[in-house]
């Protein structure tokens, strides 16, 4: 496959290598602080039940709050990028990040704490499509740009299982607080190098679609929502049969306005590839058990095997290791083999780990029960991504690569989130009339959760062997 038609837009890619190599650094840094806080929270979840009092379900909208503004409003964030100028929504988005950050970092209740979340979800959607869109325009076809994306790509899930070493880290030698502090310095020293080292993008004129936004993420939302609260209440719940309603309702509405809407945040025309919509598929449902398995594993860490919140982070290292070794061969192997054996190979991976999880049972080990699907899932996600994201950037406009990394990382963080409700949803239908001990009831039904992830990872593994279709390597 070839790459993103180079146009005038792609004249920074131009300058000399090592210079490009900070550009890299700087863009890969701002996307990795969005990436790390979608589970830095994670391993300080019980903490922050303990102090702001959330119910188990209920914990999960410390994660949810944070990646359904951030996946809901990312196709806008590239329209705003396409408009204003890459560079200055990247650096926008990244200071709106830090300063929720230390807004949720001080936060005294839970209403707080989420409403800051959802504040980093909105400066997040400003900087994760300008990072994509500003290295498909800085960095050369060939070599330069497949280094840069692989760089970029292993970012999403090392960037993941990162924020779980580091949140184990800082809740066990400060506080909590301190997962969400750390981006303020970090975000400050992103957005002064912007200026210097990366080169500004044209501004294209347009308008912003407004009505596409506000439908779907309140779509999204509804549908989180209603998820959520069957797994607290049950399927007969009225509340969430409403929800569920006006979530199909609002999705359709949002499909119609981006069918009519001039400019469109989401050009339904991205679609009209087959193997770009296969990508599309795949970013969509990988991430929905990826997630949400974290979710359930930090929990086991720490409620049944005992560890410390530092003893948990550091319980996901072999999977960050074996996944940041996993993607310096990746560009190479898709060179000679092409995209689809290394996405499919991955998947596959994915789909075992899962699998293996559901097996899960009271008494297990972290060597006996988590280690081996813990590197089977460094070695997948390691696989998986980058050929995901060259699929889809192939043969894309440079005029619309805004608006397609846009729609990749919508697709990506919304599978999460959405993945996450309906594994909360799986264990709180499992767990509700559990007898047993505690530790007990969190294992089994974080076992059933791991059931319906492998069945998503499957269901993904299906869908790219079916639709993406094999490319001859060396073109991707």
């Amino acid at each position: 496959m070839s790459g993103p038609s180079t146009t005038t837009e792609t004249r920074p890619a131009l300058q000399h290598p090592a210079r490009l190599g900070t550009v890299l650094f700087v863009i890969v840094t701002a996307y990795l602080m969005v990436g790390v806080d979608s589970t830095v929270v994670n391993v300080a979840l019980p903490a922050i039940q303990q102090d702001l009092h959330f119910s188990r379900t209920g914990l999960s909208w410390v994660l949810n709050a944070y990646t359904l503004a951030f996946g809901g409003l990312l196709l806008l964030g590239g329209r705003v990028g396409d408009i204003v100028g890459r560079r200055r929504t990247l650096a926008t988005g990244v200071l709106l990040f830090a300063g929720s950050s230390l807004l949720g970092g001080l936060a005294t209740d839970s209403a707080w704490l989420l409403a800051a979340r959802a504040l980093q979800g909105v400066g997040a959607a400003l900087v994760a499509p300008s990072t994509l869109a500003l290295i498909t325009t800085n960095f050369p076809e060939g070599p330069r740009r497949h280094h840069a994306l692989g760089v970029y790509a292993s970012m999403a899930g090392i960037g993941a299982s990162i924020g779980l070493v580091v949140g184990g880290m800082l809740t066990s030698w400060a506080s909590w607080r301190w997962a969400l502090l750390i981006n303020v310095p970090i975000g400050l020293g992103v957005a002064l190098a912007l200026p210097r080292f990366v080169t500004e993008t044209p501004r294209h004129a347009g308008r912003f679609d407004a009505a596409g936004a506000l439908t779907g993420t309140a779509g999204m939302t509804s549908l989180v929502y209603a998820f959520i609260r069957v797994s607290a209440q049950g399927w007969s719940d009225t509340l969430a049969l409403l929800s569920f309603t006006t979530a199909a309702a609002l999705l359709a509405g949002f499909t119609l306005v981006e069918s009519r809407a001039a400019q469109p945040i989401m050009p339904l025309r991205l679609f009209s590839d087959r193997n770009r919509a296969g990508g599309y598929a795949g970013v969509l449902l990988l991430p929905a058990g990826m997630f949400g398995a974290f979710y359930f594993l930090t929990l086991i860490c720490q409620q049944v095997l005992g560890y410390s919140p530092l003893r948990a982070g550091f319980a996901f290292l072999p999977m960050t290791l074996l996944m940041f070794t996993t993607v310096r061969f990746v560009p190479r192997l898709v060179g000679r083999l092409g995209a689809r054996p290394i996405l499919l190979t991955g998947m596959a991976l994915l789909a075992t780990a899962a699998g293996w999880l559901w097996r899960l049972r009271p008494g297990e080990g972290y060597a006996a029960g988590l280690l081996g699907p813990l590197l089977l899932i460094g070695v997948g996600v390691g696989l998986s991504f980058m050929p995901l994201n060259a699929t889809i950037l192939a043969r894309v406009q440079a005029r619309e690569a805004g608006a397609a990394s846009g729609l990749l990382q919508t697709l990506q963080w919304l599978g999460g989130t959405l993945g996450l409700s309906v594994l909360v949803t799986v264990f709180g239908t499992a767990t509700r009339h559990a007898v047993g001990t505690p530790a007990e009831i969190l294992t089994e039904g974080s076992a059933r959760a791991f059931g319906a992830a492998a069945l998503i990872a499957a269901t993904a593994l299906v869908v790219c062997a079916t639709v993406i279709r094999a490319d001859r390597p060396g073109r991707t």
